[in-house]
């Protein structure tokens, strides 16, 4: 059975192979049909995705501010992206207020805008669906028509008419109007019938008028708007008459075009007595009316024809008869098809190199165009896509790119279709197991022509018989990445030909041997060049060219003598002399006749013949001239002059160049009196082009007209012009006298002259010449006819001063000037023409409120510069949907600054120009978004609960602040028991990020608190939110027991498997690592402090005073100067990878600032202060505290004089584990000198390590506890714990830092000396801080749901120790100025006097040298331990 379906497999796998390769020729010879997916051919292979339209946009004609939806609806497994596009250009909805796109994917436009001089919405548009890795597709185009204003062109009028006759009232309106027109009779709306019809123009028909239909009759239009009324038309109804009247038609058919399935009405009324029967033919035969449903009569022999087919067509007449006289009228009826597909495209699988042919066959009336769309774009006729067959689309050599959805779109006058097939290119199926040929050898051109090239191979070496392999050869263009592929026709054949190649071109071939496993090795690539053309037919002889008429040419010759073969066809190519449009034509035969060219024009032939190699060499031109005609224009610009009583001179000029069709041989002059039946004159003059006209009657008017004549004949005449000649033969020896009167009456852009002539009647006057101008009568000229008493001179400036004069002229001369000045009046009209609008509209963000807006304007010169009255108006508003209020602003310049906008938010803003009372539309949009700044309101809605069964921890919850002006990045909690006290005396909390929950534990009971909150974003704090007042309950719960936070006694035991980690438990081996890392940082940091100790104590007397100043300088009450004098020491970071020394810069800003960027930092918050705080904050001179009670230890009121400022630097960078450390300074400067006894004291300082399991030392503690529970914190993580502070005595400055977040569980409290090293480690590793994780207290669980932080330590009585919680203050790498921190103070300067004067030793500069060298030495050795 194995066997058996092997062989099954392997049999279809060869099938589907024959099947594929064999697509190209049976797709060109035969429309590929709708194929199911391949089979057998492995799971690589795709199906066709059903992706059509199911619903398209139709034609659709609007009126103006009604709202008009384009539907749209495609179908695929995925949800496609729908796109509209209007005229060729995608419409970008987002943006557009009026235009959106609904769900089903259809287009809505509300409010249609449309006017004389801006008309956005009309046009043709187009849905595009789109689905991602698939392809895109197009809808059909639809029209969209916006009707007119409401206008009529004709108005019904008053008329009569006699019972039982026919009456047509006439409306019309422009066609988009019609469908809107209605008729009223007497102020009601007129009910229609057979009898009284409404035509699609609008007119009305009555037949068989009876006395009801005599009133007032009117149109209306209605558009959506206010309906549009026609002049009212009484109609009157008279009785039956007697009396014979003329047949006449009140109403005509007229030629009409109609669409196959619509409906045809052609209008034919006739009236007279007696009253007429109308009937009708087709085409000379009678058309039966009664009973057809074809044909239809309506009132008054109106016809309608319904659902017109083609056989419909012909000539219609209309038969009027009435006994005594019968009349006719004609009109043709021709159909138009929109498009139709015959035959559409069908889905096509193939493989890359393959040629394929999708096939699109259509039909309509006129005949459809045809182009093809690839996704969505145009395809571009090429070398590897050609139109083939008229309409097909054949592509060439396919690649991977070639796949998607391909459409064919129809299209001619009355319509638009559409069909669509998927293209799919397969991936080669997968070889079997088995072994596959290695590349064939020996590849050759054994055959190279002009258009082909035969190659022969050998077979592959792994198979030289190759009896069973077929061979696929891949060819393509030198420098074209585009394959094509010839397969051999049956198997173990080594030689094929391609064809259709083009002479003189490299191509590249290699070749594929496949057996029954699947395809091989490729072989080397082969260049060939084919060979240049000389298989070609050579001239053909004897061409003639003669016209025949004056639009035709007949061309002729005789078969080429080296035809080089059978000659398959000719193509003649023509072209009008003197112009380089060459146009040819296919002939199969030795002569054309060409039609439809130009009368009496040069035209240039030629001939070339077409053997099977292409095209050969081309004749001689040979020119022939088309034969003349009549000309088929008038001559131009005819005038007379009378020249006495006798006589009228006669001017004109040729027709127009393109229009003589010959030779011009002379002119015809026709002329008459301008008298009824007067006789016509004819004379024919010579090719001149003025006459005299003599022989005339004194005082008579005489028309006259010109025709051109050629030897063909007489062409069009000019119109009748006329003119009349004098009483008498008047004096023209001297220039005529001064008009008698002239009188001016000024509009707005004109004036109107009249006069009188001369008093002289005895003096020819042949005409008035005016002239006009501002200020002067010579800048303009007008002259009119010398019967003329009045002129209007147009087009000009209101408001101007014009002076205007008048003379008569004749033959000698113009006469004396008669003078007028007027004044135009004032402009009340707006000027309809708008002026351009401005263009390049930019907007500049300046600030968070400021915005410069700039414009070009084209109706200025090039250089930009406004020299005239125009201004500039520009209007801006936020850019939301549903704010349409804009603000505006004028300027006479090309910039404005646009100010009071609010901060981080995104505005529009356009720009018009107005000049007079000329203003342009608004320009295009142009969009900024300001600058963030600080929030201006605080955050809202501030509250504060309890936390259940946690009587101790609060829940404070708030809203964002209403005018946020930026992104938040957190929020500052203050909070204290005295809502009086300073804003820097209260207790910070900070929030980074966007949360609006925060949670503080540890308060103290029965305590009314107070909380404010503060937002911050980028750009600093904004205002504080009113103080909001909690008490906290009066009992402690045993609820809260589990959770509250306990201090590190001496009898506190680490437990080693704490939570507090950041990774969770260490395991056995990482503990013992870290206890013996730990151990070791920790003896190497006594000996430091053992060394340092030895420094101080060899100190001289000599300086005791200096320190004593120093030590009184820090602790006394006195003001922070942050601009001392005092020399600090530089700052160094400590990088935790290579505990490098480096200095950084530390800013001199004297105020400190908040940072404005967030800080994350391991699930903490920084502790910022308010920004009031700076260098003049009286810093708190602390008592020392001792052992009190926990009741008096948790009140926030003790806290506040306890506690000096510490500078700490803020960064922006991301945070990197650093350590940032101060050198001890020069001993020669008293401020940073220290005593041994600081560390030796056992007031000062705290160095006990026998209760610690994790020593730390103080030069290198992640953080140094103080004697004082006053703190500020930051808020740990839920798995961590808060560290204690470090408190130095007699420094300058503290500097930042950084808690791990875990307890240090050692009964010890530690105080260094003012200038000791003091590290800042952000840890990225547990293992890679200085600072020791401790494990909390078995006991002391936390609640994960919010970050927490205790307020106040709760310490036992009997241990006397105070652990201290510190504000952990992450760095990131951009210096920022240093920050004020509240820590507790150190002991009293009395006792730390004291420790200074107890030594009095010295210290020489070699023994310096050698601790330092001793120090460097013992870093040195840390850095390797920590590298292990």
């Amino acid at each position: 059975m194995a066997a058996h379906g092997e062989a099954w497999r392997r049999l279809l796998d060869s099938l589907w192979l024959v099947l594929l390769c064999g697509q190209a020729a049976a797709a060109a010879a035969r429309t590929p049909q709708q194929q199911s997916p391949p089979p057998a051919a492995g799971p690589t292979v795709r199906t066709f995705t059903p992706f059509y339209f199911t619903v398209e946009p139709a034609d659709t004609l609007s009126v103006r501010a009604a709202s008009v939806i384009l539907n749209c609806s495609a179908h695929c497994e995925s949800s496609p992206k729908i796109e509209w596009k209007k005229d060729g250009t995608f419409l970008n909805l987002v943006s557009d207020d009026r235009r959106q796109l609904l769900p089903d994917g259809s287009l809505l436009i509300n409010s249609v805008v449309h006017n004389k001089h801006n008309k956005p919405d009309e046009g043709h548009y187009q849905c595009v669906a789109t689905v991602e890795s698939l392809g895109t597709i197009v809808s059909r185009t639809a029209k969209l028509t916006v009707a007119g204003l409401p206008r009529f062109t004709s108005q019904p009028e008053p008329a009569s008419v006699y019972r039982g006759n026919n009456l047509v009232l006439n409306c019309e309106v422009n066609a988009d109007l019609a469908p809107f027109v209605r008729w009223e009779m007497d102020h009601q709306p007129l009910f229609l019938d057979d009898r009284v019809f409404q035509l699609s123009s609008g007119a009305l028909i009555v037949s068989n008028a009876t006395d009801e239909d005599g009133g007032t009759y009117s149109c209306v239009i209605e558009t959506g708007g206010s309906p549009k009324y026609s002049d009212e038309a009484e109609v009157k109804v008279l009785p039956e008459s007697e009396v014979p009247s003329t047949l006449v038609f009140l109403r005509q058919p007229s030629s009409l075009t109609r669409v196959i399935g619509q409906s045809a009405v052609l209008p034919c009324v006739a009236a007279g007595i007696p009253i007429p029967v109308v009937r009708w033919t087709r085409n000379e035969e009678e058309l039966v009316t009664e009973g057809s449903q074809k044909f239809l009569l309506l009132a008054g022999g109106t016809l309608k024809i319904s659902d017109v087919t083609e056989e419909d067509v012909g000539i219609y007449t209309c038969i009027a008869d009435n006994g005594n006289e019968t009349i006719e009228a004609q009109a043709d009826l021709t159909i138009q098809a929109p498009p139709e597909f015959l035959k559409k495209p069908s889905n096509i699988y193939a493989h890359e190199s393959m040629d394929i042919v999708f096939e699109c066959d259509v039909t309509g009336k006129p005949t459809p165009t045809v182009k093809w769309v690839k996704n969505g774009d145009v395809v571009i006729p090429s070398d590897y896509f050609k139109i083939v067959k008229e309409h097909n689309l054949q592509v060439l050599g396919l690649v991977k790119s070639d796949e998607g959805f391909y459409q064919c779109i129809a299209e001619n006058d009355v319509g638009n279709v559409q069909a669509g097939a998927q293209l799919i290119i397969l991936d080669h199926a997968p070889a079997t197991t088995g072994p596959l040929p290695s590349a064939p050898r020996d590849v050759v051109a054994s055959l190279v022509s002009t258009r082909f090239i035969k190659l022969t191979w050998r077979a592959p070496a792994s198979d030289p018989h190759g009896d069973n392999l077929t061979y696929s050869v891949f060819y393509t263009k030198e420098v074209i990445n585009r394959e094509r592929v010839e397969n051999t026709s049956h198997p173990g054949e080594m030689q094929v030909t391609i064809q259709n190649l083009m002479p003189e071109t490299v191509y590249i071939f290699r070749v594929v041997a496949q057996n029954k496993h699947g395809p091989g090795e490729s072989s080397v690539p082969l260049k060939v060049a084919t060979q240049p053309e000389v298989q070609l037919p050579g001239p053909a002889p004897n061409i003639r060219a003669y016209a025949n008429s004056p639009t035709s040419v007949t061309v002729s010759w005789a078969t080429p003598l080296s035809g080089n073969g059978e000659i398959q066809n000719y193509k003649l190519y023509y072209m009008e002399k003197e112009t380089d449009n060459e146009q040819d034509i296919d002939v199969g035969g030795l002569s054309y006749t060409i039609s439809g060219l130009k009368k009496y024009t040069e035209y240039s032939f030629r001939v070339v013949a077409y053997n099977k190699h292409g095209p050969g060499v081309s004749t001689q031109d040979v020119v022939v001239q088309t034969l003349s005609d009549v000309p088929s224009a008038a001559p131009q610009n005819l005038s007379l002059e009378v020249q006495n009583s006798r006589s009228i001179m006669m001017h004109w000029q040729p027709p127009p160049l393109g229009t003589h069709n010959g030779q011009i041989t002379g002119y015809k002059i026709r002329y008459r009196k301008v008298t009824r039946k007067s006789d016509v004159t004819e004379s024919i003059v010579g090719t001149q082009l003025s006459q005299l006209i003599e022989g005339l009657e004194r005082g008579t008017e005489y028309s006259f007209r010109v025709a051109a004549l050629t030897v063909n004949g007489t062409g069009p005449s000019t119109d009748w012009i006329s003119a009349e000649t004098f009483e008498s033969d008047l004096d023209e020896s001297r220039v005529p006298e001064v008009p008698s009167s002239l009188h001016v009456r000024p509009l707005v852009t004109s004036i109107v002259v009249s006069w009188t002539p001369p008093e002289n009647q005895n003096i020819v006057v042949r005409g008035y010449a005016i002239g006009y101008g501002v200020g002067s009568p010579h800048a303009q000229t007008i002259k009119v006819d010398y019967k003329q008493r009045y002129y209007t001179i147009e087009n000009l400036d209101p408001s101007s001063h014009y002076v205007i004069t008048l003379k008569a002229y004749n033959n000698v001369g113009e006469g004396i000037p008669l003078y007028e000045s007027a004044v135009t009046r004032a402009y009340t009209v707006p000027d309809p023409s708008p002026m351009m609008p401005p263009v390049g509209v930019q907007a500049s963000i300046l600030s968070h409120d400021t915005i410069r807006i700039t414009w070009a304007d084209n109706s200025l010169p090039k250089n930009q510069k406004v020299s005239d009255a125009r201004y500039y108006t520009v209007r801006w508003k936020t850019n939301i949907p549903a704010n349409t209020k804009y603000k505006t602003a004028n300027t006479t310049t090309l910039s404005f600054l646009v100010t009071g906008l609010k901060p981080n938010t995104l505005y529009e803003f356009s720009v018009m120009v107005t000049k007079g009372r000329r203003s342009s539309t608004w320009s295009m949009t142009a969009h900024g978004t300001t600058f963030e700044s600080v929030p201006t309101s605080p955050p809202k809605d501030v509250t504060v609960v309890s936390k259940e069964g946690k009587p101790r921890t609060i829940i404070v919850n708030w809203q964002p602040p209403s005018e946020a002006n930026g992104k938040i990045t957190g929020y500052i909690i203050y909070y204290s028991t005295d809502v009086n006290a300073e804003i820097h005396d209260w207790v910070i909390e900070p929030v980074v990020g966007n949360r609006l929950t925060h949670q503080i534990q540890e308060l103290t009971l029965d305590t009314a608190y107070y909380f404010k909150i503060q937002a911050r974003n980028s750009k600093g704090m904004g205002p504080m939110s009113e103080a909001v007042q909690f008490r906290t309950p009066k009992a402690l719960g045993s609820a809260g027991k589990g959770n509250r936070q306990m201090d590190a006694g001496t009898d506190y035991k680490t437990p080693m498997g704490g939570s507090n980690s950041p990774h969770g438990s260490p395991s056995p081996l990482e503990y013992n690592m870290l206890l013996v890392i730990i151990v070791s940082v920790g003896v190497i940091t006594i000996v430091v402090v053992v060394v340092v100790a030895v420094f101080c104590t060899r100190r001289t007397t000599s300086h005791q005073k200096k320190k004593r100043a120093a030590c009184k300088s820090v602790n006394g009450s006195h003001k922070y100067k942050g601009n001392s004098k005092d020399v600090k020491p530089p700052d160094l970071w400590i990088h935790h990878e290579r505990l490098e020394l480096k200095p950084i810069d530390k800013s001199p800003d004297p105020n400190p600032i908040m940072t404005d960027t967030p800080i994350p930092r391991n699930s903490q918050d920084i502790t910022p202060v308010d920004n009031s705080m700076d260098s003049n904050i009286h810093q708190r001179r602390n008592s020392y505290r001792g052992h009190e009670s926990e009741d008096s230890m948790s009140t926030l009121a003790g806290r506040r004089g306890m506690r000096p400022k510490m500078m700490m630097p803020f960064d922006s960078q991301p945070p990197q584990p650093v350590i940032s450390a101060h050198p001890i300074h020069s001993l020669d400067n008293p401020h940073h000198h220290f005593h041994s006894g600081s560390l030796a004291s056992p007031t000062c300082s705290y160095l006990h390590h026998q209760a610690n399991p994790w020593p730390v030392g103080p030069s290198v503690s992640h953080s140094d506890r103080a004697n004082s529970t006053e703190s500020v914190r930051n808020t740990p993580s839920t798995d961590t714990m808060p560290a204690s502070s470090s408190q130095t005595c007699c420094a300058d400055h503290q500097e930042p830092e950084s808690a791990t977040g875990s307890y240090l569980p050692s009964t010890q409290e530690e105080e260094p000396g003012p200038n000791l090293p003091t590290a800042h480690v952000r840890p990225s590793h547990p293992l890679k801080s200085f600072a020791v994780p401790a494990v909390p207290p078995t006991g002391a669980t936390y609640d994960p749901a919010l970050p927490s932080t205790p307020l106040l330590s709760q310490q036992a009585s009997s241990h006397p120790v105070h652990s201290v919680k510190t504000a952990s203050i992450g760095t990131l790498g951009r210096t920022r100025p240093p920050m004020p921190v509240v820590v507790p103070s150190a002991p009293e300067v009395q006792e730390t006097t004291r420790m200074l004067e107890d030594s009095e030793s010295n210290y020489e500069p070699d023994e310096l040298t050698k601790e330092m060298a001793h120090l460097e030495g013992l870093m040195k050795d840390l850095n390797a331990i920590t590298t292990a």
